[in-house]
């Protein structure tokens, strides 16, 4: 076994009960291997933030009825060329869609990307999945 440290965790009995529940649909039977998953998965959601340069994706569910919102997005999307490597554009159902966005490039630039979209109405989801670039 590695070394590493031990620590008490409070649960609120609703959280906990749905934690056993996920892990008995999934076959995980420790807690401590499951908490670990989600402290890595917590650590890479937020790392990407104090990172010079980043590469990944945006992932964006809005609701394509809303003012223009399709074109508001568009015209977002020229306004970052430089970081945006590619976009999908896909309809979920007659009011959502899902935009992916690929970048490369400066954390700030990407930061300043996800702000814009997120300040949007009709975006109901903006949800980055981002690695330091190295």
């Amino acid at each position: 076994m590695t070394s590493g440290s031990r620590f008490g965790v409070y649960l609120p009995e609703d959280l906990a009960k749905e934690l056993d529940e996920c892990m008995k649909s999934m076959g995980i039977t420790s807690k401590s291997r499951i908490l670990q998953e989600a402290l890595r998965l917590f650590i890479a959601e937020y790392k990407w933030k104090n990172a010079k340069s980043v590469v990944g994706a945006i992932g964006v569910l809005y609701n394509h009825e809303i003012n223009h919102i399709d074109d508001v997005l568009t015209d977002i999307q020229h306004e970052f060329l430089d970081i945006i490597v590619s976009a999908l554009h896909v309809h979920l159902d007659k009011e959502k869609c899902m935009l992916l966005i690929v970048v490369k490039g400066d954390a700030e630039r990407v930061k300043s990307l996800v702000d814009s979209i997120s300040s949007l109405k009709g975006v109901l989801l903006v949800r980055p999945l981002l690695l330091e670039a190295k």
